[in-house]
Formats: structure tokens, C-alpha cells, sequence
């Protein structure tokens, strides 16, 4: 065979060898996914400062400008329906746009909204500005965002990774939060608000350089999955989201879920992350020492949503569900008799108690997403986290309305206390999906 034909072929057969190689997915040492696991951590501990600031709000307000508990709580009701709405469409537009673009806008929304209310001096401004900007932007930073990033960078340990980055909340309640009652204690609410709008804005840089949307973008296959290559952006976000909702509500597992995460909603940020500080200085307890409670909460929160995420990838998700609602039933129905003005230890046994169980359903409620819907299961995890959402805000506001009118939080403590146990029955109804 002529030298040139030889020469010919060895240079093709070169070149795609190196084609190949190109296209081959990296195996590194040290997985790419965990480092964007790390950036979401810190993304959602610098957007958490928001979550922190509306139960030391209160207080401060009613006084300032003489509104009600019930106006207040309103306002804080439509942040929490909006954070819980905006949630699917969040991640539809993370398929669409992508996710540093969203985030980046949803945490310079977030600034904007209270940095504004520095200079509120009517109701309606409280509830446009920290009730809807504040809103639609931690909407955009929900846990769909956490769900999307645990569905594209990982398909091994995604209940660990899920109760890693559902913790991250916590985490920056616990940054946050003593920091916040300082500053609200002794030089006043807007400083308060002036860190939160700081802080979102700080997360920005490194969203922006660090966070990637999915690991085909830097020739990588998902941890522990194979390689595959990023999809086409999806376009009519919205349509989709609508979509996904219409298709999902047609099922029984959508209700259930919906159903029991509104309660669990309603239990943890309307009622005890919107109410328990302001519940607690009632029975004269300082601010600063409720708020530290709150954040004790926020510590033990990430070691029992972490356990919790170990916990779904070896055991039956409904059944932990069960449990966890069960257990946090029993503990509001006992709040009110331990409610004092000094911090004692039955206290501390229900706020380490309480927790452990904080947002430990939420693995096993992605799980169960991810196990009846499939690709779809982020989007239809949005609209479970709106009815979260709803739910908070529902009870966010009712609580308010029931201090003004009864002149005590003790009618609420004991409701969520039942809806719990409902919730708890709600989880063993679910039916596993069978191949």
C-alpha cells in the first residue's frame, strides 16, 4: 500500500482516537459535583439571612408604626406563598435559562426587596417589598434549586447530597440569626435589613464564577452515573411548569405529598419560625435569648436533615415521614407548658428535639418526587413546596391573628399539633410505585 495512504490513514485514525478521547468523560480523583455542592451550600446559607429576619420583625414594627400582629403576618404570608409559588416555575426557568442566571437574579431580587424597606413608612410597602420581591426571589432560591442541582450533578448519594443542601438553610439561620436579634436588640430593625440585602448580594460572585449547570459543561458524567450530554435548553418554562402540575394532579401520590408537606410547612416557617420568638418574649423571655433558641433549632437541624438524607437512601421514605410527623406532633402539643422567662432544660429538649425533625422531611418527600415522576420530579417538587409554602403562610398569618384576638399563641400550638398528626397518617397512605 502507497506510503501516503498509510500515512493518510494513521492521521485519521489519530484523529479520531483523539475525537474519542475528547468526548471520553473525565474520571477525576475529586468529583467536580461535590465542589458544586459546596457553592450551593454557600449560595443557600447567604440567601438564608432572609428566612431569619421576618419573626424579630414583629415585635419592632407593631411598635414603630403601630400595626397589627395580623398585618404583619400578612405580609409575611405573601413572602412565604410566594417563595412556595414561584418555586416550579424557578425550576423550569433553570431548565430554560439555567442555573447561575436564575440565582443570580433571584439573589439580587432578594437585596433589592429589603433594602427598600429601609425606607418603608406604610403597610403596603412592607408588603411589596419584603412580601413580594423578598418573595419571588427566595422563591427562585427554594429547594428546588437544591433538587435540580442534586438531579443533574448526582445520580449516587442523592439522599445524602439533598439533606446536605436542604441543611445549608439552617446553616445561615444559625449565622444569622444571633447576628439579626443583636442588631434589631440594640440599634433597631434597618440594620437588620441593610445585612440581609448585603449579604444576598455577596453570594452573587461566586454563584456567578463557580456554579456550572451541568457537569457535560465541563466533560464530566454525573457523580457515580454515566455520561450523557446536556440537554437543549427547554423552552415555555411556564407552560411547562403548568404542564408538569396538570399531569402530576391527575395522580394520588401529588396530593398526599402536597398535602403532608403544607402541614409540615405550617409547622415549622409559619408557626414556630414566624411566631415562637415573639410567643416567647409573651411569657418574657428576652429577644435575644428566643432568637438564640432559633437558632439552636438551626444546629441541630443540619445534623438531623443530613441524618435524614442517610436515612432515605437505606430505608422506606413514606415510613420515615410517618415518623418524623408523628414525632413532631406530640412536641407542639407540649410548647405551651414549657413556654417561661428564663431558658430551662425541658426547653432545650424541645428545641434540640424539634430540630432534628425541622426539615428532615424534606429527603425523603424529594425522594418520593423523584421515585413516582421522574424527569419531571424537580418541577413537581416545586409545586409540593409551594403547598409547603401555602400552608406556612396560612398559619403565618393566622397566628398573628389569633394573638390579637385570644392574647396568646396557645390555640395555634395545639392545632398544628393535630394537622401533624394527620400529616403522619397522610405519609403511610402514599403506595409505593411498582415497575
Amino acid at each position: 500500500m502507497p506510503a501516503g495512504i498509510l500515512s493518510g490513514m494513521a492521521q485519521t485514525t489519530e484523529h479520531r482516537s483523539s475525537l474519542s478521547t475528547s468526548r471520553t468523560p473525565r474520571t477525576p480523583r475529586f468529583h467536580r459535583a461535590w465542589s458544586v455542592a459546596a457553592v450551593t451550600f454557600v449560595t443557600i446559607i447567604g440567601a438564608a439571612a432572609f428566612a431569619s429576619l421576618p419573626g424579630l420583625l414583629i415585635e419592632p414594627l407593631h411598635e414603630e408604626f403601630d400595626w397589627s400582629r395580623g398585618t404583619i403576618g400578612f405580609a409575611v404570608s405573601v413572602n412565604l406563598a410566594l417563595y412556595g409559588l414561584t418555586a416550579p416555575f424557578a425550576a423550569a426557568l433553570m431548565d430554560r435559562f439555567g442555573i447561575r442566571r436564575v440565582v443570580a437574579v433571584a439573589l439580587s431580587v432578594i437585596a433589592l426587596g429589603s433594602l427598600l424597606t429601609v425606607w418603608m413608612t406604610a403597610a403596603w410597602q412592607l408588603v411589596l417589598y419584603w412580601g413580594i420581591l423578598v418573595g419571588l426571589g427566595s422563591g427562585s432560591m427554594a429547594l428546588a434549586f437544591a433538587a435540580t442541582v442534586t438531579n443533574r450533578w448526582f445520580t449516587a448519594r442523592r439522599g445524602l447530597v439533598t439533606g446536605i443542601l436542604t441543611a445549608a438553610g439552617a446553616s445561615g439561620q444559625l449565622v444569622f440569626l444571633p447576628l439579626l436579634s443583636w442588631l434589631v436588640e440594640n440599634h433597631g430593625w434597618r440594620p437588620a435589613a441593610v445585612t440581609v440585602a448585603l449579604s444576598a448580594l455577596a453570594v452573587v460572585p461566586f454563584v456567578w464564577l463557580l456554579l456550572r449547570d451541568h457537569p457535560a459543561d465541563v466533560g464530566l458524567a454525573p457523580y457515580g452515573g454515566a455520561y450523557a450530554e446536556k440537554p437543549a435548553p427547554v423552552t415555555g418554562a411556564a407552560r411547562r411548569a403548568v404542564a408538569v402540575l396538570f399531569k402530576a394532579a391527575r395522580t394520588g401520590p401529588f396530593w398526599l405529598l402536597a398535602g403532608t408537606f403544607a402541614i409540615c410547612g405550617a409547622s415549622t416557617n409559619g408557626l414556630v419560625k414566624t411566631h415562637f420568638v415573639p410567643a416567647a418574649h409573651d411569657h418574657g423571655m428576652p429577644v435575644t435569648a428566643a432568637a438564640g433558641l432559633l437558632a439552636v433549632i438551626g444546629v441541630f437541624d443540619v445534623v438531623g436533615t443530613i441524618a435524614s438524607g442517610w436515612f432515605t437512601d437505606r430505608f422506606e421514605a413514606r415510613r420515615l415521614l410517618a415518623v418524623y410527623y408523628a414525632l413532631r406532633g406530640v412536641s407542639l402539643l407540649f410548647l405551651p407548658l414549657l413556654l417561661a422567662p428564663a431558658v430551662h432544660p425541658p426547653m432545650l429538649f424541645f428545641i434540640v428535639f424539634y430540630g432534628l425533625d425541622w426539615v428532615a422531611t424534606v429527603p425523603p418527600t424529594i425522594a418520593l418526587c423523584r421515585e413516582h415522576y421522574g424527569e419531571d420530579s424537580a418541577i413537581v417538587f416545586g409545586w409540593v413546596l409551594a403547598s409547603h409554602q401555602i400552608g406556612a403562610a396560612v398559619i403565618a398569618f393566622a397566628g398573628g391573628v389569633a394573638r390579637d384576638v385570644f392574647g396568646s399563641y396557645d390555640v395555634v400550638w395545639y392545632a398544628s399539633g393535630a394537622l401533624c398528626a394527620a400529616a403522619a397518617l397522610m405519609a403511610l397512605v402514599i403506595r409505593r410505585r411498582t415497575a
